[in-house]
């Protein structure tokens, strides 16, 4: 079979032209043009590493699969935390919170593609099609695409769920083997978005499975059309949309790493959203009348992650003279211009159980040569230190960071070497437990201090993948834990606390920067709201003449 991205790479030539403007000649040469009227391009700041966001974990993906291609039972209210139904009308919750009973919206129409054409509308199948494959070894889809469903698993999924059943062809009742508090805001994360059953029935019977990763099909607001790595993703709009048909014909991600080459893209015309403006460019972006900044307290934190699975980071002094060799405050003003804060934990104060009570590791040189020559390294030691390959709003330049980190850890006696690869290469290889230290972060996907510390550091999650401290502490865990089994918010509050200060003790990862979060929107673009979990919502966006 052609490979994918060659395939589409002709298709995407042959049928760039828009209105009389051929788009991708226009971008390969960086000239300036005019979008058409018809078209939003968003300038992305890297490749996902996937187009299923069940495979995946980045925000990089997430935006150009969660919001474009998919929906899924219930979504997040743009703008909120506030859950509202999505594919499930209604549901209701057992007396004992194990068992959900989703009512199912009926009429949702799939993608019509030039690769499928539905038979039928969504319905309780194409449910458990979704759940299954992430859920089921024994699934047809399960091995695809590596069969690792880093969230899913990562986040205990596939133990809390007893069954997932098919009462009727709008009707689907899911029972746990426990409560679970945070169960219904997971169920609107990207990595529970709906795919069509009928698609995967119809792939396997043509011998092609994997083609439902590369070229998907769901029942969002646009359709996928075609992707050329690194260069662009094409959408178009999908003319049934249950919420009603989109505002804007056609979407164009354009992938653009150069966080001031995506400023430029925008004044120029040749977008009309971009992802993580530099710190740099925001004074000169605010006088811009042509411009709009949006802005907002991110629910993210940027971290340094150590591999606890690796000598010497198995040793924790190691990891608590490392923290206390970071001048936090330095790349804040130098990185952020003052546009992030210094963090303790892994998500920041906004979030409900935050607490300052714990093991707190301020900049001090001496205190970390004290500490690696009592773990016997007074000589200190050489490691690799991973430096982010896309700016993101947690890092917005993570070679200069790496770069200022590495004279750090030299004072202290720690020589480090920089690496860097392409962002899903990273992703992949840091998942593997390849590195000794990472740079990387995590930006908040349902409002729930669980999203961040069952995901990131729970034993769970070290064999799935998005714990990449490899980091697994049984206290810690049974505190995380016994904290999803109760609604009580004081009671889950103080559970995390306890969790947060075993931590801070332990410092798997240095918790380095909470960072204001960034969205540059050009004024043609009615609509635009902001997200808490840095993501863009496209639906109910228009674009004004010219």
């Amino acid at each position: 079979m052609m490979s994918f991205v060659a395939s589409h790479g002709r298709d995407l030539v042959r049928r760039a032209a828009f209105s009389g403007c051929v788009f991708y000649a226009a971008c390969a040469c960086g000239a300036a043009y005019a979008t058409p009227a018809d078209t939003l391009v968003y300038c992305s700041e890297g490749s996902p590493e996937s187009l299923n966001p069940q495979l995946m974990l980045s925000g990089t993906a997430r935006n150009a699969t969660a919001t474009t291609i998919y929906d899924r039972l219930v979504d997040f209210r743009p703008g909120t935390t506030e859950i509202v139904p999505a594919l499930a009308e209604s549901w209701s919750i057992s007396a004992d919170q194990k068992t959900y009973l989703f009512r199912l919206r009926r009429g949702v129409k799939f993608h019509r593609t030039a690769f499928f054409t539905p038979t039928r509308d969504f319905n309780a199948d194409d449910v458990l099609f979704s759940v299954d494959r992430q859920w089921r070894a024994d699934h047809p889809y399960h091995r695809m695409g590596g069969g690792n469903y880093q969230y899913f698993q990562g986040m205990g999924m596939d133990k809390l769920i007893v069954s997932v059943e098919r009462v009727d062809a709008y009707t689907v009742r899911i029972v746990l083997s426990r409560p679970d508090a945070p169960f219904l805001a997971d169920l609107a994360m990207p990595f529970m978005s709906i795919l069509s059953a009928e698609y995967g029935a119809r792939l396997l019977e043509q011998g092609r499975p994997e083609d439902i990763d590369t070229e998907p099909v769901g029942t969002g607001p646009y359709a996928f059309r075609s992707y050329v790595k690194d260069s662009m993703i094409r959408y178009d709009a999908h003319p049934q949309y249950w919420r009603g048909a989109p505002g804007i014909a056609h979407l164009v991600f354009v992938i653009t790493p150069n966080a001031s080459v995506r400023v430029q893209k925008v004044r120029r015309g040749e977008c009309q959203i971009a992802v993580a403006p530099p710190p740099a460019a925001l004074a000169a972006i605010r006088k811009d009348s042509r411009l709009v900044l949006h802005a907002q307290e991110g629910l993210n934190v940027g971290y340094l992650a150590m591999n606890t699975a690796k000598p010497p980071f198995n040793n924790v002094l190691v990891r608590r003279a490392v923290a206390h060799a970071l001048n936090r405050q330095a790349y804040i003003d130098a990185i952020f211009l003052g546009n992030a804060k210094p963090a303790i934990n892994p998500y920041p104060p906004t979030l409900w159980s935050h607490t300052d009570r714990v093991r707190t590791y301020p900049y001090d040189p001496a205190r970390a040569r004290a500490l690696l020559a009592e773990a016997g390294y007074e000589g200190g030691f050489s490691a690799t230190l991973w430096t982010l390959p896309v700016s993101r709003p947690y890092n917005p330049n993570g070679r200069t960071m790496g770069e200022m980190m590495q004279a750090d850890l030299a004072r202290v006696g720690i020589k480090v070497e920089l690496v860097t690869y392409d962002w899903p290469t990273y992703l992949n290889r840091v998942k593997r437990g390849e590195h000794d230290m990472a740079q990387l972060g995590w930006s908040g996907d349902n409002g729930d201090p669980d999203n961040f510390l069952y995901a990131l550091f729970s034993c769970d999650a070290v064999t799935r993948g998005s714990n990449n401290a490899r980091y697994c502490n049984a206290e810690f865990n049974r505190l995380i834990t016994d904290a999803r089994a109760t609604s009580d918010v004081r009671a889950r509050s103080d559970l995390y606390a306890r969790a947060l200060a075993i931590l801070a003790d332990d410092e798997p990862v240095v918790p380095l920067v909470h960072s204001t979060v960034f969205r540059l929107v050009s004024t043609r673009v009615a609509g635009y709201v902001m997200n808490p979990f840095d993501v863009d919502y496209f639906a109910g966006l228009t674009l004004k003449d010219f």
